[in-house]
């Protein structure tokens, strides 16, 4: 697709979704129920397939269900369960109509019913009411972060890293569910320890095993609420790379016709931690036959093609073991911290680099301008990166003003979005900025789109020019007028 038609569709979702981009400041979305609150017995799972991704370092859920009203008048609101701990670390909830892709993406958020009570509820609003007796098919995906815990918690530095985590057999559910199964996929084969349960049918005994992937299951009718608590210990010879915090600034420049981006990161590897004292001599003697390893060693970041003046820095300053490649196909930065960052291992640092504004940057009708970016870039590793607290900023020119802004980001991972004032060299009332704070991403967002529209006044444009120019002159005439005083008495 071309560029032009790229930024038309772009503008298009813009128009359409007016009421995500007024900027507000506000917590995720979240509504209040009574506190005796107890979701209706509207519906009944037909058949649902439950499928854990344990392949990185968070954990990806998706569950497919056929859903069916057993109520005798229509109902639009499906309820999903989940602990109070999952929900202060779940993120990227996207449901949609599986066998209807015209339908879009469906809206749910958090509905708040008890504070105190450790089951909370995912509301998901159909968007055509559910007829009595009808069936619709639902595709539920979901991240868990910090879903993982090292076992043993402490290892040596050539031992590989285990990993453990718990969740039910049974998918936890309000409604009865008539059929189901759970599928749990891993990224190595090596799975010793696996809760095991009893078969049903020609299956004497559940999970399953099958290379990477135990299923447990299929099980029959289940009440609801019914689970059934299992735990998985497998082989993780990856980093487990957890970014705290990431604050992302993009700052557009009409006049330089650049847009410059800048990434801060506080990351941590929440791996087994070391047993003994790091041995460097040990370390440097694996580079031979590079053994597998969960020490964090390189770090890629994919960047747009046409990116220019990388540079990497951390704590102590610039940081020289990076690399960048660029040219007509591609754009890569590799940085290697200056020492392998292992479980319990703490690693901040920043990255930025240049890119020409035409890339992001276009001019509409009178003084409109529309960006496009991706809200969320970031590393690219085999292992996968989480992020609990993003901030992206977006400065854009001074007098910049009518700002709003749309993004693809699922809406319960926005916790913020306002306009705030940011001052730098040569202002004079500040350039607006647009601060959207997002949590609990994960890199199967990358190149998710955050589009910013907003109007620059032709005054505005040209007041920094004129800004400068007044300046000049002034200094200029001030000093003829010292030049030709006479100090002679």
């Amino acid at each position: 697709m071309k560029t032009s038609a790229v930024f038309s569709a772009v503008l298009s979702l813009l128009t359409l979704a007016s009421a995500r981009s007024s900027i507000t400041s506000s917590s995720s979305s979240r509504a209040d129920l009574p506190s005796t609150f107890t979701p209706p017995q509207v519906f009944k799972n037909a058949n649902l397939v439950h499928v854990i991704s344990a392949e990185k370092n968070y954990i990806k859920e998706s569950i497919n269900v056929v859903i069916e009203n057993i109520d005798k008048e229509a109902q639009d609101e499906y309820y999903l369960p989940f602990t109070a701990d999952q929900m202060s670390r779940l993120g990227g909830v996207e449901v949609k109509d599986r066998k209807d892709a015209s339908a879009g993406l469906f809206a749910a958020e958090v509905v708040e019913f008890d504070p105190t009570s450790d089951i909370q509820y995912l509301r998901i609003q159909l968007p055509t009411p559910l007829k009595s007796g009808a069936q619709q098919t639902l595709g539920i995906t979901y991240y868990l972060l910090k879903a993982y815990k090292p076992l043993p918690a402490s290892i040596k530095q050539e031992e590989s890293q285990f990993l453990t985590f718990s969740f039910s057999a049974y998918c936890p559910s309000v409604y009865t569910t008539s059929k189901q199964k759970t599928e749990v996929k891993f990224s190595s084969a090596n799975v010793p320890d696996y809760t095991k349960l009893p078969g049903s049918g020609d299956v004497k005994e559940f999970p399953q095993k099958q290379g990477s992937k135990l299923t447990y299951g299929p099980f029959d009718e289940k009440p609801a609420g019914a689970i059934e608590p299992v735990q998985v210990r497998f082989e993780f010879t990856k980093p487990v790379t957890h970014v705290s915090r990431l604050e992302r600034d993009i700052e557009v420049s009409h006049w330089g016709g650049n847009v410059a981006f800048e990434e801060r990161y506080t990351l941590y590897h929440r791996g087994a931690n070391l047993s003994s004292l790091f041995n460097r001599v040990k370390w440097a003697q694996s580079a031979y036959y590079s053994p597998s390893t969960s020490a964090l060693k390189e770090i890629k970041f994919p960047l747009r093609v046409g990116s220019a003046d990388p540079y990497y820095t951390d704590v102590i300053g610039n940081v020289s073991t990076s690399r960048f490649r660029s040219n007509k196909r591609e754009a890569l930065l590799e940085i290697k911290p200056r020492y392998p960052i292992f479980g319990g291992w703490k690693y901040p640092f920043t990255i930025g680099w240049n890119s020409d504004a035409k890339n992001f940057l276009r001019k509409l009708s009178g003084d409109s301008y529309i960006l496009n970016v991706p809200f969320l870039e970031g590393p690219k590793q085999p292992e996968g990166v989480e992020y609990e607290e993003v901030q992206v900023r977006v400065i854009l020119p001074e007098g910049a003003e009518n700002i709003k802004y749309y993004t693809t980001i699922p809406a319960l991972s926005i916790t913020e979005a306002e306009v705030t004032v940011h001052k730098t060299f040569l202002d004079t009332i500040g350039r607006g900025a647009l601060v959207i704070k997002g949590h609990n991403l994960v890199d199967d967002f990358r190149e998710r789109e955050l589009v910013v529209s907003y109007d620059v006044p032709f005054m505005a444009s040209i007041r920094k020019p004129l800004i400068v120019f007044g300046s000049a002159m002034v200094l200029f005439v001030s000093t003829w007028i010292l030049g030709s005083v006479n100090l002679k008495f």
